[in-house]
């Protein structure tokens, strides 16, 4: 259901897709915005005998998909130069949903040793506990050890660009490199890192991970989180993880983060300000070392 060729980075300006991307004013009279379509269910076609009743594509029930879930996931696509994108409930939703919709009993992932606390304890515990998935944790900026980790068996690669909580710094491209020559997918949370300060998907990264909760977001109302990439990487993930597990996010929240997002390249320069000022002065500060 997303719409690329709606509006495209190659088209428009940065700031003007941070506006306007995932709107679709179709026809005379028609909102310039998508507004909030509260439904759980659509209008079904005159002849309903032959539909895919767990075919995402179709507007049937909003645990397939949705108005206001195809506009963010639309406008997610334009931000992150991605091919699909699934709009989901929560980040950690997203990041499980990769994990679900990739990753199965036997195999092996490699796994940043710097990393957000759910994604810990998912690969420390849940994941390896209730399914048996080993997982080995790398220093991600040592490239060595990260080649030395990858099993015949590892499946994936996950890391963030910017770690939380030490903001250890991962070099997306040569981790692009690695995954590509052993044919495994490289997953980047860019949660701290969003659009357009960082594209992880210019740098060869399989897929993008968000909590639309933070940056994205930016208003602290709403929870979110999306998984951007090719539609080979990303169909599983709506198919399984969104419409068969659940983890849809809600059509409100959804349209709250759409919103959020306009103003999302001036608050990044307003962090970058603030954050350089903050630098200086204690950079000048004698009781600092």
């Amino acid at each position: 259901m997303n719409r690329p060729d709606k509006l495209r980075p190659e088209s428009i300006g940065e700031r003007t897709l941070s506006v306007h991307g995932g709107n679709h004013a179709e026809g005379e009279g028609a909102a310039i915005r998508v507004p909030i379509i509260m439904a759980n269910s659509y209008h079904l076609p005159p002849d309903p005998s032959t539909m895919d009743w767990s075919n995402p594509e179709h507007l049937t029930y909003t645990r397939n998909t949705g108005i206001n879930q195809i506009a963010l996931q639309d406008k997610l696509c334009a931000l992150e130069h991605g091919e699909d994108a699934v709009a989901l409930a929560s980040g950690v939703a997203g990041l499980h949903a990769v994990f679900f919709g990739h990753v199965s009993v036997g195999d092996h992932v490699v796994v940043s040793d710097t990393t957000y606390e759910a994604t810990y304890k998912l690969w420390t515990s849940l994941l390896p506990r209730k399914y048996g998935i080993e997982a080995t944790f790398v220093d991600i900026t040592d490239h060595e050890a990260v080649v030395a980790a990858i099993r015949p068996n590892t499946a994936l690669i996950a890391t963030e660009v910017i770690a939380n909580p030490t903001t250890k710094v991962a070099d997306i491209a040569a981790l692009a490199a690695i995954a590509n020559e052993h044919n495994i997918i490289l997953m980047v949370d860019s949660t701290f890192t969003p659009p357009p300060l960082y594209r992880p998907l210019d740098d060869g990264a399989g897929l993008v991970v968000h909590s639309l909760t933070k940056y994205i977001n930016g208003h602290g109302d709403a929870m979110g989180g999306a998984v951007i990439g090719s539609t080979k990487l990303v169909d599983p993930i709506r198919s399984e993880a969104m419409v068969d597990v659940g983890g849809v996010i809600s059509p409100f929240n959804a349209w709250l983060i759409m919103r959020g997002s306009v103003t999302l390249p001036l608050r990044l320069r307003q962090h970058q300000e603030s954050a350089l000022e903050l630098a200086r002065f204690l950079e000048a500060d004698d009781r600092i070392a």
